[in-house]
């Protein structure tokens, strides 16, 4: 088990299913687990999209 921070919210997952994970190493969760271990810069990237998918219907208005 291991606790992950997603957007400041912090979770406790397994990481039964990922090899080799270090403390600071960004990951693919989905459902409580972590999936895979995913490189910084998409994980940021990946965070930045989903910021703005959950802004997108308040602009509308």
């Amino acid at each position: 088990m291991a606790t992950v921070s997603i957007d400041g919210i912090s979770l406790e997952i397994s990481i039964a299913l990922v090899d080799e994970l270090e403390v600071g190493d960004c990951v693919l969760v989905h459902v409580g687990y972590a999936l895979a271990k995913i490189d910084p810069t998409e994980a940021k990237r990946t965070l930045q999209l989903l910021q703005e998918l959950g802004g997108a219907g308040e602009r509308r208005s």
